[in-house]
């Protein structure tokens, strides 16, 4: 249950699904000029810089008070979207119109990435060799353009690890203890194959599927591809029939939906909510974010706990950045406040408020990150657990312009055999390969 002496951690959903809103108006994209340069309000008098992020960064008004103070001819306007998708509704449908009343500071998902990369002269470059070395390398390449511009600063990553029910492992026959966990999904070599296999001993002996979601499942395993959909010299999609690295992952997912191992959820829909209080399945695929959704949809519910564990080695599941559009009026003053919000300092102090694990390698290494426990995850030590998962990732996958529009055929494959069962997963497959291939 929550403790009272810890600060109540709000959800930081990453949304699955990601629509093609920037796709939809790239026609319309043209580049902005450059905002005027007023600096941080020194000799051209106070300013306001507005920062627009979504579900919770960790910026507490305590935060920005820390900044203002030190910078006493700045007022920061935090601007808080109430869901990711209305965050980057208003960003492109801004970005379409050239860029006016953006804010200075724009929070965007790792998975907008792809399209706003197309668009490098709508953000102010945010190179500085002064900050070289403060992020993880992987994680300033998914923001560098591939002319060298650096369009975000990095905030979280999602470095993946197991959380598990271990009240429904111990009425199942299996262990509950997170090293011996670890131990039975595989340790160190762990595979798919061992976590799923072990998903069949556990539903033969429980009421409770393995896992939420076929859809969830599969952004895991694909994101351990290096280049899932397109070849990354030329940017141009892979035939997805003759695809045989996602084919083999549609296949090993699917068989599992016929073994029952699936809980059939749809991740972030009413009936996913409502599934972490009807013991509806005992794992899931957990990067360091999903902590928060988790304990907030588990109120009551005792048994959650974390493995240190994680099936085909290193995994990454979300991230965001933090962009300065290039329309604004103070675009140097928004690139040291970004600077600042992304320090070290600040991230690791996000991180205890908000559950976001930093990409910052010095907050990684901090006394807080490496001590921190989560109460409600049986103690966990889930700083030192993400920190280890998050030395497991060698890079980020490639993801080019067409990346989403195919993975979320194949993810609708997936919905019609695991939510809807309206087709067969040959019958499934074949339609998410005919509907990718006429995208074009």
């Amino acid at each position: 249950m929550l403790s009272s002496t810890r600060p109540t951690r709000r959800p930081v959903a990453r949304t699955l699904q990601v629509s093609a809103g920037v796709a939809a108006v790239a026609l319309a994209l043209t580049a902005c000029g450059g905002g005027s340069e007023e600096g941080s309000g020194g000799d051209d008098g106070p300013i306001t810089l507005k920062v627009a992020t979504f579900n919770d960064f960790g910026y507490t008004e305590e935060m920005l008070k820390k900044y203002t103070d030190e910078h006493p001819n700045v007022k920061v306007e935090h601007i808080k979207a109430a869901t990711t998708d209305d965050a980057r509704s208003n960003m492109t449908t801004k970005l379409a119109a050239g860029g006016e009343g953006l804010a200075d500071i724009e929070a965007i998902e790792v998975d907008w990435l792809p399209e706003l990369s197309q668009y490098p002269d709508l953000f102010t470059d945010l190179a500085d060799p002064e900050l070289e070395g403060r992020w993880v390398d992987w994680k300033v390449q998914q923001a560098t353009t591939p002319e060298g511009k650096v369009i975000g600063y990095g905030t979280d990553i999602g470095p993946e690890a197991i959380c598990y029910r271990g009240d429904l492992f111990e009425e199942a026959g299996l262990p509950s203890d997170r090293e011996e966990v670890a131990e039975l999904l595989g340790g160190e070599d762990a595979t798919w194959e061992d976590y799923f296999k072990v998903g069949r001993q556990f539903v033969k002996k429980s009421d409770a599927a393995w896992y939420d979601s076929a859809a969830g499942t599969f952004q895991g395993m694909i994101n351990q591809l290096p280049a899932a959909f397109e070849d990354p010299e030329s940017g141009e999609p892979t035939d997805l029939a003759t695809n045989t690295d996602v084919k083999d992952i549609y296949d090993e997912i699917t068989a599992s939906i016929d073994d029952d191992l699936s809980a059939g959820l749809e991740q972030w829909s009413g009936d996913w909510d409502a599934g972490f209080q009807e013991d509806a399945f005992a794992t899931m695929l957990c990067p360091a974010w999903m902590t928060g959704p988790i304990e907030e949809r588990s109120g009551g519910i005792e048994g959650w706990d974390v493995a240190d564990v994680f099936p085909g080695g290193g995994g990454n599941w979300g991230g965001s950045f933090l962009t300065v559009p290039a329309s604004g009026k103070n675009t140097e003053a928004a690139k040291e406040l970004a600077a600042w919000l992304t320090a070290p300092e600040q991230q690791t102090t996000a991180f205890e408020t908000s559950g976001t694990f930093p990409s910052q390698v010095e907050a990684q290494e901090s006394e807080a990150v490496q001590s921190f426990v989560n109460p409600f995850f049986n103690d966990a030590p889930v700083g030192q657990i993400f920190s280890t998962r998050a030395q497991k990732i060698e890079g980020a996958p490639y993801k080019g312009a067409h990346y989403f529009a195919i993975r979320d055929e194949v993810t609708n494959a997936l919905n019609r055999v695991d939510l809807t069962k309206s087709q067969t997963p040959d019958e499934a497959w074949d339609e998410a390969v005919e509907k990718a291939a006429a995208l074009g």
